[in-house]
């Protein structure tokens, strides 16, 4: 991937227009209005209110394991465990956000084979058509996907865990600082965005889950088709 493809976007996604990649992937970032002429591989997250997130304390490796989620797909179940000791501002309010509920429901919104998938988005909850297809789909909601967060940010905390299969990672804007709720699942190896965006986890179980909905049909825009759901995420 090249440095341009790499590109953050701050930018809003369109049913028909060919939007930002997933979130917190690339470099330069462009405004929400200008969607049209970025490069479909860039990866960025409509921003929300920047409220710093309190230091947490977290349970490091060294006291008896990393803490562990899953997360219930449409296509299976795959599970993570969450890096407390390089990310742990980051897993604090994943794990947080998780037993709330806000994930439950919600879909991965990009699919781009041999990058990303990412969800995270609580905009895209809604918009798929009666089928759970793009058929019928409401354009207005769906333009939305892409855009949503917590309603506050989370402070960068860039680290040495490299960008590879299976490692979860989160979105942000061209704001180190400006990471929400939308995270991505890499799918390959990506060197271009170590030390760039926030590992905070890798996947332990359920590769082929991971395979198949990188596998969906997607449209212009590098949307899924056919909804894949994030039907839960739970703290184990």
């Amino acid at each position: 991937l090249t440095h341009t493809m790499l590109a953050l976007l701050l930018a809003t996604p369109t049913f028909m227009v060919a939007p930002a990649p997933p979130s917190s992937l690339r470099a330069p970032v462009r405004a929400a209005t200008s969607m049209g002429s970025l490069d479909r591989r860039a990866v960025g997250v409509g921003a929300a209110a920047a409220v710093a997130l309190g230091t947490a304390d977290s349970a490091s490796a060294a006291e008896g394991g990393y803490p562990k989620m899953t997360i219930k797909t449409t296509q299976g179940e795959m599970e993570f465990e969450m890096w407390d000791d390089v990310a742990p501002k980051h897993v604090k309010s994943f794990l947080t956000l998780a037993k709330q509920g806000f994930f439950d429901g919600g879909a991965f919104h990009r699919i781009i084979p041999g990058f990303v998938i990412q969800g995270g988005d609580p905009n895209a909850k809604v918009g798929y058509g009666p089928s759970g297809t793009l058929d019928g789909a409401d354009k207005a909601k769906v333009r939305k996907w892409g855009t949503g967060g917590p309603g506050y940010n989370v402070p960068a905390e860039f680290n040495e865990r490299i960008h590879e299969f299976g490692v979860l990672s989160m979105a942000r804007s061209n704001d180190p600082d400006s990471a929400g709720s939308q995270f991505f699942v890499c799918l390959g190896n990506l060197p271009s965005l170590d030390r760039k965006y926030t590992t905070f986890g890798k996947l332990t179980k359920g590769d082929d889950v991971l395979r198949k909905i990188a596998a969906a049909k997607t449209v212009t825009g590098d949307i899924p088709f056919e909804r894949q759901g994030i039907e839960r995420v739970d703290p184990l």
